[in-house]
């Protein structure tokens, strides 16, 4: 072929780009500030996530060396500082910070308004342990409250019909993430409970950042779980 001797594998323009950033002094030693966002805490210690900010994001990563040094635990939403270098990770392509240093620079708008409705409810009585409901431990029929699409309610149907071959499962789609999904929620759990169409509800989503999460923190959403009379499970993972 023509091209034969002219072209480069992948690998080698991987490997020139990771070079070129490694020969920049700027960016073997920089300080950037952002939001953190999809943090994961990983089991061999290394923390992956995101910074961010209105117009921007950038992958990072902390090995466990350096992570075990911070004074504070990392958190979706937080602000923080974070010490290191650019790097290619060359198996993927893409460019992300090597972090050595963490500070935090408050926190993020989302996280901060998580406390503050966390601190309204609880003044309010919401997460008393008296009104929590004790889930059946046989249930007939279970309802679910997420996306009619993905792998959860797949998952949902797998572990509840090997553990109860007999139980029931009904669906109620509702949207999980995005403008007007926290009231969609509420409606549905005030739906099942009208109608009681399940002995327990389970209120499920996979995983994903805090904004993702977001509508499952919405005022409306606690306090239609509260005034629920069919007991609720969470399985919304962070």
């Amino acid at each position: 072929m023509k091209y034969e001797n002219m072209a480069i594998t992948v690998s080698d323009l991987n490997q020139y780009i990771k070079n070129k950033i490694a020969d920049d002094e700027y960016l073997n030693n920089i300080l950037v500030k952002g939001e953190i966002s999809n943090f994961k805490n990983h089991y061999t210690g290394h923390m992956y996530f995101t910074l961010k900010d209105e117009k921007s994001l950038i992958k990072c990563i902390m090995f466990k060396s350096y992570a075990q040094k911070l004074n504070f635990m990392p958190k979706d939403g937080m602000k923080v500082f974070l010490f290191g270098s650019v790097s290619v990770y060359e198996r993927d392509g893409v460019y992300q910070i090597y972090g050595k240093a963490m500070e935090q620079d408050g926190l993020g708008d989302l996280y901060t308004k998580f406390q503050e409705l966390k601190q309204k409810l609880e003044s309010q009585g919401l997460f008393e342990e008296d009104h929590k409901m004790k889930i059946p431990l046989m249930p007939k029929v279970i309802g679910v409250l997420t996306s009619k699409t993905g792998s959860v309610i797949k998952d949902i149907i797998n572990v509840s019909t090997r553990r109860n071959p007999n139980v029931v499962i009904k669906l109620l789609p509702v949207p999980v993430q995005g403008e007007g999904a926290a009231e969609k929620i509420a409606e549905g759990i005030q739906f099942m409970n009208k109608n009681r169409l399940a002995d327990v509800l389970i209120l499920a989503r996979g995983g994903g950042s805090l904004e993702d999460l977001w509508p499952f923190n919405e005022e409306i959403v606690a306090n239609s779980i509260y005034n629920s009379e069919i007991p609720i499970i969470s399985a919304v993972r962070a």
